[in-house]
């Protein structure tokens, strides 16, 4: 087993249960502003619609199509026009109370806490994500799991987004890391795992979806908890 002493971690559905957290607060959102204009009983086509245009959006963003405020507040407009209203007004306090409140949950991925407090040990904790800054620290501390971290790295203060180089080659050039002694860990096959190899990171892929199961990777896990066995 090679040495390592650094770990990156991707945050969001990698410690962070993003889809369990952002839907408790699309639930709340909906039945404080929505339910009784659009009915309690639509709740659920309402979030598999924002759910498609989120990510719809979000591939947008990626490609460097559109800028994240557009993101947080046409993923609410879209939703709602194809709901059936054209409030903007509304869209917009949607799009402010999403951002406000979400990074207040706190729920982790199964075995995180556990994994972060046995690592922390012998190693030094990262983070690169691609998500908004001022929602992904909040996210960090609200859940109780800054501390472990040395490092946190965003998109935005890198200039680009996973899977592109330059973010991997920011986050180990800010931690004061060596490519040879590090390791990348998430679940994104694409931004996670193909963008820390193609700078020659090992890398740990979180599998959530068999779908992914041929993926290249140097490890495999299905639980966070097989992370500590790889490093044992």
């Amino acid at each position: 087993m090679k040495r390592y002493k650094d770990l990156f971690f991707d945050l969001d559905d990698t410690l962070w249960d993003f889809e369990r957290n952002s839907e408790e607060t699309l639930k709340e959102l909906y039945h404080r502003f929505l339910a009784q204009e659009l009915g309690e009983e639509n709740c659920t086509l309402f979030l598999l619609t924002y759910h498609r245009i989120n990510e719809s959006l979000w591939n947008e963003y990626k490609l460097n199509r559109i800028k994240k405020t557009e993101v947080a507040y046409l993923r609410f407009l879209y939703t709602l026009e194809e709901s059936g209203s054209n409030n903007v007004s509304l869209a917009r306090l949607l799009a402010e109370e999403y951002i406000r409140s979400s990074p207040t949950k706190t729920n982790l991925i199964p075995g995180a806490a556990e994994v972060l407090e046995s690592l922390i040990r012998e190693y030094k904790l990262h983070i690169i994500t691609n998500g908004f800054t001022e929602v992904q620290i909040p996210k960090l501390l609200n859940s109780g799991i800054r501390h472990y971290f040395t490092t946190l790295t965003t998109s935005e203060e890198a200039g680009c987004l996973k899977p592109c180089s330059q973010i991997f080659s920011f986050a180990l050039e800010k931690a004061k890391a060596q490519i040879n002694q590090s390791l990348m860990i998430g679940d994104d096959p694409e931004g996670d795992i193909r963008g820390a190899r193609q700078i020659g990171l090992d890398t740990v892929f979180f599998v959530k979806d068999s779908k992914n199961l041929q993926i290249e990777s140097t490890y495999t896990i299905f639980e966070l908890r097989e992370l500590l066995q790889i490093l044992s």
